[in-house]
């Protein structure tokens, strides 16, 4: 015989402040899990948005990042010939030579200035992004113009459309505000190719060459093709692959919310088991009762149990509620690859928050079981003479 869900109920708006104590630590537990979660979520979600299934990252060789890597002008004339890359109208093929850089900006949470990434690209690098222009216009050649990505121009004052930012050899003016559609791009700033080549004394190097492959099935293959190519000398990546290993940058902070989410996570359990012990220490009789009625051991070590996980879940969703206002709420994070600021949006997913109120339950449950084996066992005639 079972005892009925609605004393467990019962039992918990009884004793309204230690549950509440419960709820809030639990809750709070809970809160950080899914802000850790949400944070990773947030920046794979940035990186996905960028990478194109077709296309190549080509940098030298050794090289695990752009900003790193420095490959010679000479071996895009000697892979633009290889098979497998996208041909243009032209016969030429869909390929964009880049300068990836890093300048210093004052931001609105760093007056002492931020790394950012600076990108000088020619018009078919532009064509080959899903990178369109919300404000002003895109940067003339062999001008010192750039365009800045919608994150830039909203967490730098200095970034904004017609104002004037010093780097390289002079000064450059902002004349557009780029929308990347939340990639990566819009925590960059780009200029022409040339310009930015000049001012960088990298006139006959490059930090790699974006290539499309003729479709995303060939792409192992013609990655294979670079890189056993001895004469080119390259490291050959997918886009995809190279924006999923830069996930890394939130590796530190999702290891530091797990380590403190543990932490909290053995402290609520031990509040959970607090409560519960004493539930069963004011309930002695009760619970003797419940015996005397006919309800089993089991039904008991149940009926607690119950409580415990019934008060846990509660938390859970609590703890949603906490976390959920963090959702599209934009930050920066130092990624660890780039040594640049990438911006990004914390996602609360469903699955972290089902995840949150799993982890809530398995607190609960860990925290409710030693108290409700306990109440299981008590003495049905030394508990009935208890006052």
């Amino acid at each position: 015989m079972r005892i009925p869900l609605l004393y467990n109920l019962r039992n918990l708006t009884v004793r309204k402040t230690t549950s509440a104590m419960t709820v809030v630590g639990i809750a709070l537990t809970v809160a950080i899990l899914i802000a850790d979660f949400a944070l990773v979520s947030g920046l794979r979600r940035v990186f996905e948005s960028t990478a194109n299934p077709a296309h190549i990252l080509v940098l030298r060789k050794g090289a695990s990042a752009e900003v790193s890597s420095s490959l010679p002008r000479a071996a895009y004339e000697d892979l633009k010939f290889t098979r497998g890359i996208t041909k243009t109208q032209t016969g030429d093929p869909l390929a964009s030579l880049e300068i990836v850089t890093i300048i210093n900006l004052p931001s609105i949470d760093s007056p002492d200035g931020m790394n950012v990434t600076l990108r000088g690209l020619g018009p078919v690098g532009i064509e080959m992004r899903k990178v369109v222009i919300g404000e002003g216009r895109w940067f003339r050649s062999g001008q010192r113009e750039v365009v800045v990505g919608t994150s830039i121009a909203s967490r730098y004052p200095a970034a904004r459309i017609g104002r004037t930012l010093s780097f390289g050899r002079g000064e450059w003016v902002v004349v557009g505000v780029m929308d990347a559609a939340r990639s990566a791009a819009d925590s960059e700033i780009w200029g022409e190719l040339g310009q930015i080549g000049s001012d960088f004394n990298r006139q006959d190097t490059l930090s790699s060459v974006l290539l499309r492959a003729e479709s995303a099935e060939t792409v192992p293959a013609l990655i294979n093709t670079l890189n056993d190519d001895r004469r080119l000398g390259v490291n050959a990546i997918s886009e995809r692959t190279y924006y999923e290993n830069q996930t890394v940058a939130g590796a530190p902070l999702q290891y530091l919310g797990l380590l403190v989410s543990i932490i909290m996570g053995i402290g609520s359990s031990f509040a959970a088991m607090n409560t519960m012990f004493t539930a069963v220490s004011k309930r002695t009789r009760e619970i003797a009762t419940l015996r005397a009625l006919g309800f089993s051991r089991g039904s008991v070590l149940v009926s607690f149990l119950m409580e415990s996980v019934i008060l846990s879940a509660i938390a859970g969703v609590f703890g949603c509620l906490i976390a959920l206002p963090l959702n599209n709420f934009q930050t920066g994070i130092g990624n660890l690859i780039t040594f640049s600021e990438i911006a990004f949006e914390f996602h609360v997913t469903p699955a972290a928050m089902l995840g949150g109120i799993a982890f809530a339950i398995f607190l609960g449950a860990i925290g409710g079981l030693f108290p409700a084996r306990a109440a299981s066992r008590l003495q049905i005639t030394s508990a009935l003479k208890e006052v």
